[in-house]
Protein backbone atom coordinates (compact mmCIF):
# COMPACT_ATOMS: atom_id res chain seq x y z
CA UNK A 1 0.00 0.00 0.00
CA UNK A 2 1.35 3.75 -0.99
CA UNK A 3 2.08 5.12 2.00
CA UNK A 4 0.80 9.10 2.66
CA UNK A 5 4.04 11.57 1.44
CA UNK A 6 4.17 14.37 4.60
CA UNK A 7 6.35 16.82 3.72
CA UNK A 8 6.35 18.14 7.58
CA UNK A 9 7.94 14.80 8.36
CA UNK A 10 10.92 14.83 5.27
CA UNK A 11 14.00 13.58 6.21
CA UNK A 12 16.08 15.22 3.09
CA UNK A 13 16.02 18.54 1.74
CA UNK A 14 17.44 19.52 -1.29
CA UNK A 15 17.60 23.24 -1.96
CA UNK A 16 18.88 24.79 -5.35
CA UNK A 17 21.10 22.35 -6.43
CA UNK A 18 23.94 23.04 -8.94
CA UNK A 19 26.35 20.89 -10.09
CA UNK A 20 28.73 21.06 -12.97
CA UNK A 21 30.94 18.29 -14.20
CA UNK A 22 34.20 18.97 -16.62
CA UNK A 23 36.68 21.29 -17.84
CA UNK A 24 36.24 23.64 -20.46
CA UNK A 25 34.76 22.50 -23.96
CA UNK A 26 33.83 19.60 -22.49
CA UNK A 27 31.67 21.06 -19.55
CA UNK A 28 28.49 20.07 -18.53
CA UNK A 29 25.58 21.61 -16.11
CA UNK A 30 24.53 18.33 -14.54
CA UNK A 31 21.89 19.56 -12.14
CA UNK A 32 20.45 22.90 -12.98
CA UNK A 33 18.45 23.85 -9.53
CA UNK A 34 17.04 21.25 -7.97
CA UNK A 35 14.58 21.27 -5.52
CA UNK A 36 12.87 18.20 -3.70
CA UNK A 37 11.79 17.11 -0.42
CA UNK A 38 11.36 13.06 0.73
CA UNK A 39 9.40 11.94 3.45
CA UNK A 40 11.05 9.90 6.44
CA UNK A 41 9.70 6.26 5.67
CA UNK A 42 8.95 6.65 1.92
CA UNK A 43 10.26 5.40 -1.04
CA UNK A 44 11.23 7.47 -4.15
CA UNK A 45 11.88 6.42 -7.51
CA UNK A 46 14.15 8.57 -9.69
CA UNK A 47 13.81 8.31 -13.12
CA UNK A 48 15.19 9.46 -16.60
CA UNK A 49 16.77 8.81 -19.58
CA UNK A 50 20.36 8.27 -19.85
CA UNK A 51 22.40 11.38 -19.13
CA UNK A 52 19.79 12.96 -17.04
CA UNK A 53 21.49 13.76 -14.29
CA UNK A 54 20.10 11.30 -11.97
CA UNK A 55 22.65 8.78 -11.13
CA UNK A 56 24.56 12.24 -10.15
CA UNK A 57 21.94 13.13 -8.11
CA UNK A 58 21.59 10.50 -6.11
CA UNK A 59 25.34 10.33 -5.62
CA UNK A 60 25.25 14.01 -4.27
CA UNK A 61 22.40 12.77 -2.12
CA UNK A 62 24.89 10.02 -0.65
CA UNK A 63 27.61 12.92 -0.13
CA UNK A 64 29.68 10.68 -2.45
CA UNK A 65 29.47 13.86 -5.35
CA UNK A 66 29.91 17.45 -3.99
CA UNK A 67 27.72 20.63 -5.42
CA UNK A 68 28.64 23.65 -6.48
CA UNK A 69 26.13 25.86 -5.57
CA UNK A 70 22.91 24.81 -3.17
CA UNK A 71 21.96 23.00 0.30
CA UNK A 72 21.46 19.44 1.09
CA UNK A 73 19.85 18.33 4.42
CA UNK A 74 19.40 15.20 5.29
CA UNK A 75 18.36 14.30 9.71
CA UNK A 76 18.53 17.97 10.36
CA UNK A 77 22.29 18.17 9.07
CA UNK A 78 23.61 19.97 6.50
CA UNK A 79 25.87 18.04 4.41
CA UNK A 80 27.24 21.05 2.32
CA UNK A 81 28.40 21.95 5.49
CA UNK A 82 30.84 19.17 6.67
CA UNK A 83 34.44 18.61 5.75
CA UNK A 84 35.66 15.17 4.02
CA UNK A 85 35.85 13.28 7.19
CA UNK A 86 32.53 14.70 8.45
CA UNK A 87 30.97 13.50 5.42
CA UNK A 88 32.32 10.14 5.73
CA UNK A 89 31.54 9.42 9.41
CA UNK A 90 28.05 11.36 8.64
CA UNK A 91 27.41 9.12 5.61
CA UNK A 92 28.83 5.74 7.73
CA UNK A 93 26.17 6.37 10.25
CA UNK A 94 23.18 7.80 8.38
CA UNK A 95 23.42 6.68 4.02
CA UNK A 96 23.20 3.30 3.29
CA UNK A 97 24.58 2.67 -0.04
CA UNK A 98 23.52 -0.11 -2.83
CA UNK A 99 25.55 -0.03 -6.11
CA UNK A 100 24.46 -1.58 -9.28
CA UNK A 101 27.44 -3.60 -9.33
CA UNK A 102 27.54 -4.79 -5.75
CA UNK A 103 31.05 -3.39 -4.93
CA UNK A 104 31.84 -6.48 -2.89
CA UNK A 105 35.57 -7.03 -1.73
CA UNK A 106 36.69 -10.20 -3.29
CA UNK A 107 39.04 -11.67 -0.98
CA UNK A 108 36.54 -11.46 1.74
CA UNK A 109 33.46 -13.26 2.75
CA UNK A 110 29.72 -12.45 2.76
CA UNK A 111 30.62 -11.93 6.25
CA UNK A 112 33.34 -10.19 6.23
CA UNK A 113 32.16 -7.83 3.64
CA UNK A 114 28.76 -7.10 5.72
CA UNK A 115 31.36 -6.41 8.96
CA UNK A 116 33.46 -4.02 7.15
CA UNK A 117 31.23 -0.97 8.18
CA UNK A 118 30.42 -1.65 11.83
CA UNK A 119 34.01 -2.84 12.18
CA UNK A 120 35.36 0.97 11.04
CA UNK A 121 32.92 2.35 13.20
CA UNK A 122 33.84 0.51 15.92
CA UNK A 123 31.12 -1.50 16.97
CA UNK A 124 32.16 -4.31 19.25
CA UNK A 125 28.99 -6.69 17.75
CA UNK A 126 30.16 -6.66 14.13
CA UNK A 127 30.24 -10.02 13.33
CA UNK A 128 26.89 -10.66 15.44
CA UNK A 129 24.96 -8.08 13.76
CA UNK A 130 26.45 -8.86 10.09
CA UNK A 131 25.42 -12.58 10.20
CA UNK A 132 21.71 -11.46 11.71
CA UNK A 133 21.24 -9.36 8.13
CA UNK A 134 22.55 -11.70 6.42
CA UNK A 135 20.51 -14.25 7.75
CA UNK A 136 17.65 -11.84 7.28
CA UNK A 137 18.22 -11.28 3.36
CA UNK A 138 18.26 -15.07 2.94
CA UNK A 139 21.93 -16.01 3.21
CA UNK A 140 22.34 -17.59 6.66
CA UNK A 141 23.98 -20.60 4.49
CA UNK A 142 26.13 -18.28 2.70
CA UNK A 143 28.33 -16.76 5.67
CA UNK A 144 31.20 -17.97 4.73
CA UNK A 145 31.70 -17.67 0.72
CA UNK A 146 33.29 -15.57 -1.44
CA UNK A 147 31.89 -13.24 -3.79
CA UNK A 148 33.22 -15.54 -6.74
CA UNK A 149 31.18 -18.07 -5.27
CA UNK A 150 27.94 -16.43 -5.34
CA UNK A 151 25.54 -15.44 -7.92
CA UNK A 152 24.75 -12.20 -8.86
CA UNK A 153 21.64 -12.22 -6.79
CA UNK A 154 23.44 -13.42 -3.58
CA UNK A 155 26.01 -10.58 -4.20
CA UNK A 156 23.10 -8.17 -4.19
CA UNK A 157 21.84 -9.68 -1.29
CA UNK A 158 25.22 -9.55 0.25
CA UNK A 159 25.57 -5.69 -0.62
CA UNK A 160 22.04 -5.21 0.38
CA UNK A 161 23.08 -6.37 4.19
CA UNK A 162 26.21 -4.16 4.29
CA UNK A 163 23.53 -1.27 3.54
CA UNK A 164 21.42 -2.14 6.35
CA UNK A 165 23.80 -3.46 8.99
CA UNK A 166 24.90 -0.18 10.31
CA UNK A 167 21.37 0.73 10.83
CA UNK A 168 21.37 4.06 8.44
CA UNK A 169 17.79 6.15 8.55
CA UNK A 170 18.32 6.82 5.01
CA UNK A 171 19.09 3.68 1.82
CA UNK A 172 20.02 5.00 -1.54
CA UNK A 173 19.98 2.64 -4.18
CA UNK A 174 21.60 2.95 -7.80
CA UNK A 175 20.14 0.74 -9.97
CA UNK A 176 19.60 -2.23 -7.71
CA UNK A 177 18.47 -4.62 -10.20
CA UNK A 178 20.04 -3.23 -13.39
CA UNK A 179 23.20 -6.00 -13.02
CA UNK A 180 20.53 -8.68 -12.70
CA UNK A 181 18.06 -11.04 -14.70
CA UNK A 182 14.70 -10.41 -14.80
CA UNK A 183 13.51 -13.07 -12.23
CA UNK A 184 16.29 -12.50 -9.63
CA UNK A 185 16.23 -8.73 -10.28
CA UNK A 186 12.25 -9.39 -9.45
CA UNK A 187 13.44 -11.20 -6.22
CA UNK A 188 15.95 -8.53 -5.06
CA UNK A 189 13.18 -5.68 -5.64
CA UNK A 190 10.39 -7.38 -3.26
CA UNK A 191 13.33 -8.24 -0.59
CA UNK A 192 14.42 -4.57 -1.18
CA UNK A 193 11.34 -3.13 0.19
CA UNK A 194 10.57 -5.35 2.31
CA UNK A 195 13.76 -4.79 4.32
CA UNK A 196 12.61 -0.95 4.07
CA UNK A 197 9.68 -1.51 5.48
CA UNK A 198 10.43 -3.49 8.15
CA UNK A 199 13.04 -0.61 8.95
CA UNK A 200 11.29 2.39 8.63
CA UNK A 201 13.63 3.73 6.01
CA UNK A 202 13.62 6.45 3.92
CA UNK A 203 14.56 4.45 0.39
CA UNK A 204 15.99 6.82 -2.69
CA UNK A 205 16.34 4.55 -5.86
CA UNK A 206 17.48 5.15 -9.30
CA UNK A 207 15.96 2.79 -12.09
CA UNK A 208 15.35 2.72 -15.72
CA UNK A 209 12.55 0.03 -14.74
CA UNK A 210 9.62 1.43 -14.80
CA UNK A 211 7.96 -1.02 -13.10
CA UNK A 212 10.30 -1.15 -10.14
CA UNK A 213 9.76 2.80 -9.78
CA UNK A 214 6.07 2.46 -9.94
CA UNK A 215 6.36 -0.31 -6.40
CA UNK A 216 7.47 3.42 -4.56
CA UNK A 217 5.40 6.03 -2.83
CA UNK A 218 6.69 8.63 -5.29
CA UNK A 219 8.22 8.79 -8.88
CA UNK A 220 10.74 11.88 -9.41
CA UNK A 221 11.20 12.24 -13.23
CA UNK A 222 14.37 13.98 -14.32
CA UNK A 223 15.43 15.09 -17.48
CA UNK A 224 18.33 17.42 -18.69
CA UNK A 225 18.95 17.90 -14.82
CA UNK A 226 15.57 19.24 -13.85
CA UNK A 227 12.97 17.68 -12.15
CA UNK A 228 9.60 17.40 -14.36
CA UNK A 229 6.00 17.50 -13.90
CA UNK A 230 3.60 17.80 -11.08
CA UNK A 231 4.14 14.76 -9.31
CA UNK A 232 7.81 16.18 -8.14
Amino acid sequence: MKQDVTLSTSVIQLENLHLTLGEDASRVHVLKGIDLEIAKGTSTGIVGPSGSGKSTLLMVIAGLERIDEGRIVINDTDITKLNEDQLAAFRGKHVGIVFQSFHLIPNMTALENVSVPLELSGDPKAQEKAKAELEAVGLGHRLNHYPGQLSGGEQQRVALARALAPEPTVLIADEPTGNLDGETGVQVANLLFERQREKGLTLVLVTHDLDLAKQCDRTIPVRSGIIEGANA
